[in-house]
């Protein structure tokens, strides 16, 4: 697919979300770029926070609807691990949740940072949260994180002293109907903020993401032999903030193929609980791997006992070559490197996760650049009611 001309592309219907799944190591090393020029305002506006309120923790909440409620599904448990955990407390609760039930997920009396994600900034959701957050919370501070400067969340943030507007590279403002670039850049400029465990290797962790998101997609042939396998459902397995990104793995198939192929997500040892009855012999199943030495354990243990079970088309480990390797078939990503924390790898296997994902829409004759020929699904929500709140 990515050595195709436009013009092939453009016949497939394919060349937005091509390209867009293309570019992205371009645009993280913009992500990074722009992260380090608006630094020092983030950290001012994080130590004003943390000083006005010293002996008292506060909630950090990222939200988002869809893909952008999976970013914080993939930052919570690598934050909650290596965040400033001595003045933060990381959740992630999606837009969707908050809306239909705001006394469930927000707290009048706890200091709160709200971290929105938003590629258009324009969901129905997005907007209400935001509104409802101001009402009930009374200490509240924001951080506006989105693709699109004209997007109604933007413009809001534009005005308000509390809300530090984070904007994200042009071309993350995907013009396609799944979100790509928009998913890992905005991924990217959170983890950054709030990973306070190394600040002097980020740079070089950016660096080897980069390298890695580029070997991905120079092995499309490699992801195209997985695509032309004999099945019709697909699993994504992970642990820890891996486990989040199963989500948009698994997203992403369903959007691209409009439904055409079944998809399941779970962490790796959740997935004996149940949901390993979804596997049959047209099934294949991917895990993503952490570097992590002792959880990796774990992601190797269920591939090890899938792949024994013989009741599957294919299972595939993913990630990074390590002391303990899954013994069958694995897509080792060879410029990885084994010290890099799981938030950061998880962006080259998204990659992987959005490659295969086109791929497949291609294999089910879709359009991936509008795949809801019903149109009963938007490239932003449409639909919705929000209903006055007193």
């Amino acid at each position: 697919m990515f050595t195709k001309t436009d013009q092939e592309l453009e016949k497939m219907g394919a060349k937005i979300t091509t390209r867009e799944i293309q570019q992205q190591p371009d645009l993280w090393k913009e992500a990074f770029q722009n992260y380090t020029a608006k630094k020092s305002e983030i950290d001012s506006f994080l130590d004003k926070i943390t000083s006005t309120y010293p002996n008292q923790k506060i909630r950090v909440i990222f939200t988002g609807a869809g893909t952008s409620a999976y970013v914080g599904d993939t930052l919570r448990p690598y934050l909650s691990r290596v965040g400033d955990n001595s003045h933060f407390v990381f959740e992630s609760i999606p837009t969707t949740d908050i809306v239909s039930a705001p006394l469930d997920n927000l707290r009048s009396d706890d200091p709160t940072i709200l971290v929105s994600f938003a590629r258009s900034g324009n969901s129905p959701e997005s907007v209400a949260t935001v509104e409802l957050a101001e009402k009930l919370i009374k200490n509240l501070y924001q951080i506006t994180i989105t693709c699109a400067p004209e997007g109604h969340l933007a413009k809001k943030a534009e005005n308000e002293d509390g809300n530090l507007l984070l904007l994200q590279p042009a071309l993350s403002n995907d013009k396609g109907f799944a979100m790509t670039g928009s998913f890992s850049c905005m991924t990217l400029t959170a983890a950054l903020i709030f990973d306070t465990n190394a600040e002097d290797k980020k740079a070089a962790w950016v660096d080897t993401m980069i390298k890695m998101g580029q070997e991905v997609i120079s092995r499309e042939d490699e992801i195209q032999a997985y695509a032309d396998l004999d099945y019709d459902r697909i699993t994504y397995l992970g642990s820890g903030s891996l486990s989040g990104l199963t989500r948009e793995a698994q997203l992403k198939v369903l959007e691209l193929t409009a439904g055409a192929l079944t998809t399941i997500f779970d962490s790796s040892m959740g997935f004996r609980h149940g949901p390993k009855s979804y596997v049959n012999g047209k099934t294949i199943v991917f895990d993503f791997m952490s570097n992590d030495k002792y959880t990796r354990q774990y992601d190797v243990d269920i591939l090890e006992e899938i792949k024994g079970d013989e009741i599957c088309e294919k299972v595939v480990g993913v990630g990074t070559s390590d002391d303990n390797d899954f013994s069958g078939d694995n897509f080792f990503i060879k410029s990885g490197d084994k010290d890099l924390p799981e938030l950061y790898q998880a962006l080259p296997d998204v990659v992987f996760a959005q490659t295969f994902a086109l791929m497949n829409s291609i294999k089910v004759n879709n359009t991936p650049d509008t795949p809801s020929a019903s149109g009963t699904v938007n490239r932003v929500v449409k639909g919705v009611t929000i209903h006055d709140y007193e």
